[in-house]
């Protein structure tokens, strides 16, 4: 039988994860888990390319992060959970790989242009801001990855992920495979203000809100703005409510959209049922963590597990890099 092929993937430490992480990552996360070998990491240090001024704040998030990872499905026992910060080898890979790429390509990444255009960061990038997709390139190619699961907005990091490995390869020879982007098959979900989902905007959902505190959030969800009163005909492709429904609530979305279009249904009704199909996806979810939260011996066990079997396989992999490089060690003398 065939060796499975690998997969990386990891997520900034951002505490309490909501449903954008959970639909845009962790469900693809846990269905992958059995076709590959799975390495999902806690990516601490790219979290000081934009916020370097709060590390007190990493270590509280990392835990509450990956208890959310556990209780969506992630079984350390199928998948390799680990932090980035505790594998030092990320560094130096990263060292070496930085020495590869042009400044005018990172300059180019437009992922990057996106977040510093966000995060108002025109004039104070840093230089491990502009380098992060080679840091990204360094946690990928590390274990050696054949694919890594990634939303649309992360395939240019993993066309420079690809373009290093092949110089690489072509330079000291064949060390690390080219890693195909595998894309989360389900479209981004807006926040409920109908903009891109963030936690620093107040529209999210998070996974352990319980179903009172759902129920509220998604009475301020935006609805079509032309439809203000029980009656009016609505235009569903363009409710961010209707959009929800779509993924949490699929067998009644025929229903839903006649009768929005009609007016039979109103914006009040659809939102009090919304809220409640997704207090009840998320049921087991929040029971899980719930116990969880109880149980701090066994999140440490698993990242110290995960951490070990990381740090085996990164260092197999420094070996051959040095070795190909015939850089670090001692030749004849």
């Amino acid at each position: 039988m065939a060796e499975k092929k690998r997969i990386l993937s990891g997520m900034r430490p951002s505490g309490k994860l909501h449903l954008g992480n959970l639909t845009g990552a962790l469900e693809n996360w846990v269905k992958l888990q059995d076709k590959y070998q799975s390495f999902h990491f806690v990516a601490d240090w790219h979290t000081l390319t934009t916020d370097y001024e709060h590390t007190d704040k990493i270590w509280p998030d990392t835990v509450e992060m990956i208890i959310d990872w556990l209780a969506a499905g992630i079984d350390p026992e199928k998948a390799v959970i680990f932090v980035q910060s505790h594998i030092k080898e990320h560094a130096e890979l990263h060292l070496l790989f930085s020495m590869l790429v042009t400044v005018p390509r990172l300059e180019r990444n437009p992922t990057v242009k996106e977040q510093i255009r966000e995060l108002h960061l025109e004039d104070r990038v840093s230089y491990g801001h502009l380098g992060y997709p080679v840091l990204q390139a360094a946690d990928i190619l590390i274990y050696r990855a054949h694919g890594v699961p990634v939303g649309e907005d992360q395939v240019p990091h993993i066309e420079l992920t690809r373009e290093i490995a092949r110089r690489f390869n072509q330079l000291y020879g064949e060390v690390f495979p080219v890693p195909k982007a595998l894309l989360t098959p389900f479209s981004r979900l807006p926040g409920l203000d109908g903009t891109k989902m963030s936690k620093s905007k107040g529209n999210t959902i998070l996974l352990s809100d319980p179903p009172d505190e759902i129920e509220k959030k998604v009475r301020l969800a935006v609805t079509d703005p032309a439809k203000v009163r029980m009656g009016d005909p609505g235009h569903p492709e363009i409710c961010t409510v209707f959009t929800y429904h779509k993924k949490f609530n699929p067998d009644e979305v025929p229903e839903i959209e006649r009768d929005c279009r009609s007016g039979v249904l109103g914006c009040v009704a659809c939102k009090k049922n919304l809220a409640q199909k997704l207090a009840d996806y998320l049921a087991p979810l929040r029971e899980k963590r719930k116990e969880l939260e109880g149980r701090r011996n066994y999140i440490r066990e698993v990242i110290l597990e995960g951490n070990r079997k990381a740090r085996e396989e990164a260092q197999a992999t420094m070996d051959l890099v040095r070795e190909k490089m015939k850089i670090g060690k001692f030749w004849d003398v």
